[in-house]
């Protein structure tokens, strides 16, 4: 049985820093885990994924200023956020293969 529960969103200015987390129970065997976004009236996008083994793909706007990361032993992954931009605003969502989804967390990065 997986279980995801996301955490951590809020309210910063522009360039700041915010961490997500996501508790992910019963992901231990679960080869892709990553985080998706969406804001109001747009197609969920796709931000990160990392594997079993660590191997991290950013999508091309965060890249350099994301960091996904897992701990299987603990059954969590998380999302450092650095320098954030108001087209970072959205709601995030955990993701684990194939198809589970968290309720979501929202960002917001004002301006």
């Amino acid at each position: 049985q997986v279980q995801l529960v996301e955490s951590g969103g809020g309210q910063v200015q522009t360039g700041g820093s915010l961490t997500l987390s996501c508790a992910a129970a019963g992901t231990r065997d679960i080869t892709v885990m990553g985080w998706y976004r969406q804001a109001p009236g747009n197609e969920r996008e796709w931000v990160a994924t990392i594997t079993n083994s660590g191997s991290t793909h950013y999508t091309n706007s965060v890249q350099g200023r994301f960091t996904i990361s897992r701990n299987n032993a603990k059954e969590t992954m998380s999302l450092q956020m650095n320098n954030l931009k108001p087209e970072d605003t959205a709601i995030y969502y955990c993701w684990a293969y194939s198809s589970y989804w968290g309720q979501g967390t929202q960002v917001t990065v004002s301006s």
